[in-house]
C-alpha cells in the first residue's frame, strides 16, 4: 500500500519525502544560569566535599551498560526512593532510560579499578567483569560490591548539565562483612583510616 502511494506522489510530481527541519541548539544552560564563579574553581572547592562512589547499570537489549557515579543519595523513606545525577552528554544514561530500571552498585575501597574502567566513555565496561542479574529488575549486580539497590526509574528531572534521576527501591541488598566504602575526595579515591 505504502509503494503504491510513493508511486502515485511521483508521478504526479510530488514530493515523497520531507526534508527534516533544522534541530534546535540544545542548550543545558541558559546564558542568565551561568556561573558567576571560574568552572575549575568550583570544581576545586567542591571537591573538599567527599562521597561515596557508584557504578549504575541497567540492562537493555544491546546487553549491559554502566557508567560510575559520585552523585547518589537516598531520597525518601516512604516510599522508598533514591536520585543519583548524571550528565546530560552521557552516552550511557539513554540505554539506562531505555531499560527503564538500573542497580546501584556500592563500592567498596578496594574497588577503585573496576570503578576507573566504567568511568571511561565509550570502551567496553564489562569486559572481563563477571556479573548476576539483580533480583527484581535483572540489571547487572557487580561482584564485590559491599551493597546494592534495585530500582525502576520514578521520575527525572532536569539540573542545569545533569539530569537527577529518581528510583523507586524495589530490591537492596549488602554483605554481611560489608567492608569499606570507596570514598572520592579532591579528585582522589581514599578510605577511612582508624
Amino acid at each position: 500500500m505504502a509503494a503504491t502511494a510513493v508511486r502515485y506522489l511521483r508521478s504526479a510530481g510530488a514530493p515523497t519525502a520531507v526534508e527534516p527541519l533544522p534541530r534546535p541548539a540544545l542548550r543545558a544552560v541558559r546564558d542568565d544560569e551561568r556561573l558567576p564563579v571560574d568552572p575549575a574553581e568550583f570544581r576545586r572547592v567542591l571537591g573538599h566535599f567527599a562521597s561515596g562512589v557508584t557504578i549504575v547499570t541497567a540492562l537493555d537489549a544491546d546487553g549491559p551498560a554502566g557508567f560510575a557515579c559520585q552523585s547518589f543519595a537516598s531520597l525518601s523513606l516512604d516510599p522508598p526512593l533514591i536520585a543519583f545525577m548524571v550528565a546530560r552528554t552521557s552516552t550511557t544514561w539513554p540505554r539506562i532510560a531505555r531499560a527503564g530500571r538500573f542497580c546501584v552498585n556500592i563500592l567498596g575501597a578496594r574497588q577503585g579499578g573496576l570503578c576507573r574502567a566504567f568511568a571511561v566513555s565509550g570502551a567496553d565496561k564489562f569486559a572481563g567483569v563477571d556479573w548476576t542479574p539483580a533480583p527484581s529488575t535483572g540489571s547487572p549486580l557487580l561482584p564485590d560490591a559491599p551493597a546494592w539497590v534495585d530500582c525502576t526509574i520514578s521520575t527525572v528531572h532536569t539540573g542545569g548539565d545533569h539530569l537527577i534521576v529518581v528510583g523507586r527501591v524495589e530490591a537492596l541488598g549488602a554483605t554481611a562483612e560489608g567492608g569499606d566504602p570507596l570514598l572520592f575526595h579532591r579528585g582522589r579515591f581514599g578510605r577511612f583510616e582508624d
